[in-house]
């Protein structure tokens, strides 16, 4: 559905945190795969009729930056994810071209070991990146997508990683996405800045896999009036993602919202909790086990067991995709603050919608409407100007 872009659409950023990550690496490949013909758009939902006539810009019109903390080449990384069977074994090859230009525009991220810069030479140094990128590919506006691993919730007041790169999405004028469990935006100290921006911003920690079956079953048992006594999970993941959940801080901060699914689709808690196990020989492959424990008519209890087998990169990517196209548009249709139709996405969705999917589909229907409604006519400073 995504046509070319003409020589006069703009060009649209999307700024990647973690930009050298196996997520973000999945999102630059794919693009140019299907930007050339070579793979279908499969599991992108704006490449759906839900979104046909709404303006997003063409996946062609994208410009791949971002910051990192290691400068490991994205070529390298592609090859490297090719070998683990999580991308087509040619792509790399085919797309070498469109890899190197976007690990051309990754800068250094931070804080990293010996950094002497404080909170605010931080933001400062990343606003300024932000804004070159903007400058130098005479880009329309760009999206800022935290893609990084998960981080600890923050025990102080002083900004974790997460928050610092979302204060410079603010201060450059980019609309922001976290799609990862970490603080970003929630940091009560940045809240004042979001509302003043007049940005649009959505997260939190994207729904690919164990949650996103959870979001279909737990309202299967509410309707049916099924009882649900017990559900508990086991997650088995490697890569960087495993390392970092290895770390029960962010293994807690990972598992709320899983946990807030079954609270909203069930209105109880059951019994059990998640596991997360760092399995390094799975690469980017994770397995998700769950155990349902329910009564059914005169009490009969029974069980349902299910099994996620999914590569989290090749799941992640085309969501990292249809957001930062969502956004875009609806920074240039003058939409602003925390967009919660698009919980569709998200395991712990900003605002109070609905839990379950089906419903959450709705809701991003009627976003995909609001979408098709005319630009305001009036003239926008340019990204990263005074607002």
């Amino acid at each position: 559905m995504s046509a070319d872009p003409s020589p006069s659409q703009p060009r649209v950023g999307v700024w990647l945190i973690g930009a050298r990550g196996s997520v973000a690496t999945t999102v630059v490949a794919g693009c140019a795969a299907m930007t050339a013909g070579l793979h279908p758009p499969t599991g992108m939902v704006t490449e759906t009729d839900l979104f046909h006539g709404t303006g997003l810009p063409a996946l062609s019109s994208l410009v791949f930056g971002g910051h990192d903390t290691v400068d490991w080449p994205l070529p390298k990384r592609a090859e490297a994810l090719a070998a683990g069977g999580v991308l087509p074994h040619s792509l790399p090859t085919a797309v070498a071209a469109e890899l190197a230009a976007a690990d051309r525009e990754i800068r250094p991220g931070g804080p990293a070991p010996g950094d002497t810069r404080d909170s605010t030479g931080l933001i400062e140094t990343f606003t300024a990146d932000l804004r070159d990128f903007l400058r130098r590919h005479r880009l329309a506006r760009a999206v800022v997508v935290n893609v990084a691993s998960t981080e600890p919730a923050p025990t102080g007041s002083e900004l974790p990683a997460s928050s610092l790169y979302a204060a410079a999405a603010l201060q450059a004028g980019c609309p922001y996405v976290n799609f990862t469990p970490s603080t970003g935006l929630h940091h009560p100290a940045l809240q004042d800045l979001a509302a003043s921006r007049g940005l649009p911003f959505a997260g939190r920690d994207g729904k690919t896999g164990q949650t996103l079956l959870r979001s279909v079953l737990g309202p299967m048992f509410a309707q049916r009036a099924l009882s649900v006594r017990a559900w508990s999970g086991t997650n088995l993941l490697g890569g960087g993602d495993g390392a970092a959940l290895s770390d029960p801080a962010a293994a807690a901060a990972k598992n709320a919202g899983k946990e807030r699914v079954l609270a909203d689709t069930l209105d109880a808690v059951p019994e059990g909790e998640v596991h997360i196990d760092d399995v390094p020989a799975l690469g980017d492959w994770k397995t998700a086990w769950d155990h349902i424990a329910f009564d059914g008519f005169l009490g009969t209890r029974m069980i349902l067991q299910t099994t996620w087998q999914g590569c989290d990169s090749a799941l992640a990517a085309p969501l990292v995709l249809d957001l930062a196209r969502l956004l875009a548009r609806a920074h240039e249709a003058g939409l602003s603050g925390p967009l919660g139709e698009l919980g569709f996405y998200f395991k712990d969705p900003l605002g109070d919608g609905p839990a379950a999917l089906g419903e959450q589909y709705t809701q991003l229907a009627r976003f995909a409407e609001r979408l098709r409604a005319p630009a305001p006519s009036e003239p926008r400073s340019l990204p990263g100007e005074g607002r």
